[in-house]
């Protein structure tokens, strides 16, 4: 993932049909921890990039808002489309991240939680790679959370520019 670049395998990607993929590939899991998903209503946004890393990123926090969250909870995720970025939220109604450690998730194997860690199993990869993949197309994730009330992690990546026809000319 480090030495990939997203360009070799670059293509115009509708973030709606992303997020409805990755919402898709995490539903039995979800329903299985009785956990409803939800999602806003389309926001039109492209951006330009590898369509199978994005779609990584994105399962990978919908995974985390899973495993983090109690049964009869919600995750929503939400899409914004901005002129220069779009943006994916995932909200969770979780057990959320303590301020000392919101500085360090994002790093390869940190676990806030060792003891819970262990109960959801997983590598403490997923949010280095959400990082990652986030980077590698010129956009960042943020996370905002707070104990016993959820966080909020957002995918900022810049917006494809549609060029109008002229322009090919």
């Amino acid at each position: 993932l480090q030495s990939d670049d997203p360009l070799t395998h670059a293509h115009v990607v509708d973030v709606d049909e992303l997020v409805r993929r990755a919402v898709e590939e995490v539903r039995t899991h979800a329903a299985r921890q009785e956990i409803e998903l939800i999602t806003s209503e389309p926001c039109g946004g492209l951006v330009y990039g590898d369509e199978r890393q994005l779609l990584g990123a994105l399962r990978n926090l919908l995974t985390n808002a899973i495993a983090y969250s109690p049964s009869h909870t919600r995750i929503a995720v939400g899409t914004h489309a901005g002129e220069d970025v779009v943006e994916i939220a995932v909200k969770d109604q979780g057990i959320g991240i303590a301020a000392n450690d919101l500085d360090r998730v994002f790093e390869r194997f940190y676990r806030a939680d060792q003891a819970r860690s262990r109960a959801t199993g997983g590598t403490g990869l997923g949010l280095a790679i959400v990082k990652h993949v986030s980077q590698n197309h010129g956009g960042e994730c943020t996370v905002w959370s707070e104990p016993g009330v959820g966080s909020t992690f957002t995918l900022r990546l810049p917006a494809h520019e549609v060029l109008p026809r002229e322009a090919y000319l």
